[in-house]
């Protein structure tokens, strides 16, 4: 029988010789603008911070996509709206200590995103659930631009802040290890990320109601036959996208300034985060998330701050061009229909 040539080494080895070109770029243009050693790991740090965030985002795409099918091109304004909600219950003036009101408005923005998500899925997707999928798709970018003009319309154009967490106040803590920074902010950060992924594994892997998700994400038609409810499922996929970003706003947004439009970059960014991942592999995506982080920082950092943007637009047309399926993750097929 006539065996395929194996093509597994050939693609290591361009791997291998496009990572080692780009690192050795990198190298060359930092030089020219000097960078030292703690540079380039100060910009690897910040890089992961923002990966996080990343990453978060694109869990979203991954359980909304696995259950339905779906790319929630609205998981950015997720992010938005936990970030601006949590901000808004924070200046109420309510009879709380400083900590209890922060932890107050985190549950609101986190509560009332996933409210929304899950308002969405009911209104919007599921009286279209038997359209072909690039009718859902453009449903969830409608979606997209009418939270945006509502969020315009409640939080005005102007950047708002969000207090440390750990200082509760604007200037945050600094660790210093030579010549390395560390913020604060961004332990939470990380923290949040690790902590979600924990939940998220004993939700999918020691819960009914989780494997039941994992089952409809397999097969829907399976699962509906067992007793699952795949409408049902689609529900909690869109809720629990919600929450994870609203969860990724909320720790943001004490390291930026939030604003009414900033889920359209970062929707991007966690979109390509999900397809360098496959769209389907939850590790697949976090590392896709952390490396697209760290990638568009050091280029941002031995170029110009400006380009970051467009390394990640660069780095998806090339993963759709060339590796469609996904760097990390891909051969995995989404949810069967019902």
């Amino acid at each position: 029988m006539h065996r395929k040539p194996q093509r597994q080494p050939v693609r290591l080895i361009i791997a291998a010789l496009v990572v080692f070109g780009l690192a050795a770029l990198s190298l060359l243009l930092g030089s020219q603008k000097g960078l030292q050693p703690q540079h380039y790991i100060q910009l690897t740090i910040d890089g992961v911070r923002a990966g996080s965030i990343y990453a978060l985002m694109a869990l979203g795409f991954v359980v909304v996509y696995s259950v339905t099918g779906i790319i929630n091109f609205a998981q950015g304004e997720f992010v938005m709206l936990g970030a601006m909600i949590c901000l808004t219950v924070n200046d109420l003036d309510l009879p709380l200590p400083p900590a209890l009101k922060l932890i107050a408005a985190i549950l609101a923005g986190v509560l009332l995103t996933t409210l929304i998500g899950a308002g969405m899925e009911r209104l919007t997707i599921h009286p279209a659930r038997r359209s072909p999928p690039v009718t859902l798709i453009i449903i969830t970018i409608g979606v997209t631009i009418t939270l945006r003009a509502a969020a315009l319309l409640v939080w005005g154009a102007d950047p708002h802040v969000l207090p440390a967490f750990t200082t509760l106040a604007l200037e945050d803590k600094i660790f210093r290890f030579g010549g390395v920074i560390i913020q604060a902010q961004s332990l939470w950060i990380w923290g949040a990320l690790i902590a979600i992924l924990i939940l998220l594994y004993f939700f999918l892997e020691r819960t009914l109601l989780g494997k039941a998700l994992r089952a409809c994400a397999v097969n829907r038609r399976a699962a509906q036959l067992v007793g699952i409810n795949p409408d049902r499922m689609a529900l909690l996929s869109f809720a629990l996208a919600a929450a994870l970003g609203a969860i990724g706003g909320i720790v943001l947004g004490p390291v930026t300034r939030p604003i009414y439009d900033m889920g359209v970059m970062l929707g991007l960014r966690g979109f390509v985060s999900a397809i360098i991942g496959g769209l389907l592999s939850v590790p697949g995506v976090v590392v896709g998330g952390l490396l697209l982080g760290v990638v568009e920082n050091i280029a941002a950092g031995v170029t110009d701050p400006a380009y970051k943007s467009v390394v990640s637009f660069i780095i998806l047309i090339a993963i759709l061009l060339f590796r469609p399926q996904g760097i990390i993750g891909g051969g995995e097929k989404p949810a069967e229909e019902a």
